[in-house]
């Protein structure tokens, strides 16, 4: 596994927040294009990448979606400090104390901390009291500026991107903790099985476009560019873990439904007898508040079965972490489903 943990690792570290993807897009179209895979990039910025097969008339569509949670400059205070716009579903208190990186216009990259305002609890009385939202929490940007006529002067402006450091590590025991988890890590075992087909010639059963999008954080990203020949489309996605979920860490967990509704029956069906012919861990369940790219295809109106299945990922949207059991088991029943024929 330290090949594909080491993909994981490497993309967790390219910067992606939805609407500024296009280093990790470009990574990962790089990779396909010298495995001889042919790419497109869409009007969006997506990635597609085609594998023919022996049925070019019933295709697949498999997408993972390289954007990540971020954030932008909302203000330029007084102090020089930076007030901050989130990208993403996420709450403030998942970022507070983090180091990240703010890229101006130009290119340029200047570090800072993710604080809230009244931090210190030497000057600050019950601080903890305080609410974290976009009234209190800021950067503290890594250079001396203590105006807005300053950190200006950076190059600093509203509307630039803000990266958080994704403190990725991988343990002894098997676990990789990491932000941006969600869904590098799936973007990885695509690339790991495009890897697999190539290096031992194997010929899917169907033409099968691998649809790296760029704005699945931000609800639209897989919704567009989808061939009417796609008859089945799969979401390779995180899944959600907590209290009164059946997933885990160790195994694939296939969604049966989520807060768009039930996913395709029939394809939820052929997902779980793969897991039991291939002898497959897996585990069923229901995300209450998630969507998917899958999701997102079916409201912008295309004519397809949808599924959704990814390894089980603790602490979603925040510090994330799994296992290599629940990615080796991700990993099987994609190359599974790949290679089954559309029922």
């Amino acid at each position: 596994m330290s090949e594909i943990l080491e993909t994981i690792k490497t993309l967790t570290e390219i910067n992606s927040p939805s609407g500024d993807t296009d280093e990790a897009i470009n990574y990962v179209k790089d990779y396909a294009q010298e495995l001889g895979y042919q790419t497109t990039i869409t009007n969006k910025g997506a990635l597609i990448i085609q594998v023919d097969g022996q049925n070019n008339d019933l295709q697949r569509c498999i997408t993972a979606h390289v954007d990540t949670l971020g954030a932008m400059v909302k203000e330029i205070k007084e102090d020089g400090r930076l007030a901050i716009e989130l990208i993403g579903g996420f709450t403030y208190n998942a970022i507070e104390g983090e180091y990240c990186e703010i890229t101006t216009e130009s290119g340029q990259i200047y570090t800072g901390t993710i604080c809230l305002h009244e931090t210190s609890v030497h000057v600050y009385r019950n601080n903890y009291e305080i609410p974290r939202d976009k009234e209190h929490m800021e950067i503290r940007i890594d250079e001396v500026t203590t105006s807005d006529q300053e950190t200006k002067q950076l190059g600093i402006e509203v509307g630039d991107f803000i990266n958080f450091d994704p403190r990725t590590v991988i343990t002894p025991s098997g676990f990789i903790k990491s932000r941006h988890l969600d869904d590098k890590a799936s973007v990885a075992m695509i690339l790991h099985l495009l890897q697999k087909l190539k290096a031992n010639q194997i010929q899917l059963p169907h033409t099968t476009q691998f649809y790296i999008s760029n704005n699945e954080e931000i609800g639209y990203g897989a919704n567009a560019s989808i061939s009417p020949k796609i008859k089945e489309f799969i979401a390779l996605d995180m899944g959600a873990l907590g209290d009164g979920q059946t997933s885990d860490e160790y195994t694939v967990s296939i969604c049966a439904k989520d807060a768009s509704g039930p996913y395709n029956k029939h394809l939820k069906s052929h997902l779980v007898n793969l897991c039991k012919i291939n002898d497959i861990p897996y585990k069923l369940d229901i995300y209450p508040y998630y969507t998917s790219d899958a999701s997102a295809a079916l409201k912008a109106g295309a004519d397809i079965k949808h599924g959704l299945f990814g390894a089980g990922i603790e602490s979603s949207h925040a510090m994330e972490r799994t296992h290599i059991d629940s990615i080796k088991a991700t990993e099987q029943l994609l190359y599974a489903y790949c290679l089954s024929p559309i029922e």
